[in-house]
């Protein structure tokens, strides 16, 4: 059976309190948690600073049982700076996080893998691994571009991450997936969509970020792409969704679960 994750960007104006809140409440096993600002216009609650906040996260995920996944969205740029980086890899261990989500932005290939590799070595020291999402707009734009970096990084703790959207609106195939190591998959996020890819550069960026689907709502090949993972793999649910915008979010939340696990139970769904 999979445990879910609620992944942040899905009800991002969610404070990180009412996030955990709102994932208990629904009965999700985890949620995932955005510690960084992708790029200087993305506007976050700093978590990373404020050691009280940080305490009263920890706090809120003990007493409710939910469990941190992964935190997230370092996009290394050209201006990255892995060490700046530092408070959040350790606010994302004092939280029980196991992963960082990243993003290649950099189309120099020699200073985003070395900036990679970085990145991992510093993680590791947190005790988290490092997985690298592939997104189309972005410098890593396909799967093979991830497995690229993260193979030749060489570092133990360096994951790939399959967004559900971004694999196939890149033009991968379910059967691309068994070619990549299991162990270099430790959960992936799902939402749905449809199967005709926007078209141009701002499109794709928009229905990455406001107008998913839920599985099950869409045409993307979500159970096919499952049957080639491995049983029991962590879902982190990554679906901003157009139809539920402006409901509380415990309501999200848990209209967001029942779709899931009607989504898992019925292959019909």
């Amino acid at each position: 059976m999979h445990e879910l994750s609620l992944h942040h960007l899905t009800i991002l104006d969610a404070h990180p309190l009412q996030l955990v809140d709102a994932a208990a409440a629904a009965g999700f096993e985890y949620c995932g948690l955005r510690l960084v600002a992708p790029t200087a216009a993305d506007a976050i609650v700093d978590v990373a600073s404020n050691p009280a906040l940080i305490r009263e996260l920890r706090t809120r995920l003990d007493a409710t049982g939910v469990r941190l996944l992964d935190i997230e969205a370092i996009w290394l740029s050209p201006q990255t700076d892995v060490a700046s980086l530092l408070p959040a890899l350790e606010a994302g261990r004092m939280l029980g996080a196991r992963h960082v989500l990243c993003v290649g932005n950099d189309t120099e290939g020699n200073r985003l893998r070395d900036n990679f590799g970085r990145l991992c070595e510093a993680a590791d020291g947190f005790g988290l691994t490092v997985g690298l999402e592939a997104i189309t707009y972005c410098a890593v734009g396909t799967p093979a571009d991830a497995l690229e970096v993260v193979r030749a990084s060489g570092q133990s703790n360096a994951r790939i991450l399959i967004d559900a959207l971004q694999f196939f609106r890149s033009g991968a195939t379910c059967e691309q997936i068994g070619a990549i190591d299991p162990a270099l998959i430790e959960y992936i996020q799902i939402c749905d969509a449809p199967s005709a890819a926007p078209q141009s550069l701002e499109t794709r960026r928009q229905e990455a970020r406001t107008a998913r689907l839920l599985p099950g709502d869409g045409e993307l090949p979500l159970r096919e792409m499952l049957s080639k993972l491995r049983s029991g793999l962590p879902l982190a649910v990554e679906a901003p969704t157009l139809a539920l915008r402006g409901l509380p979010f415990d309501e999200q939340a848990r209209r967001i679960l029942a779709r899931m696990r009607t989504f898992l139970a019925d292959p019909a769904s």
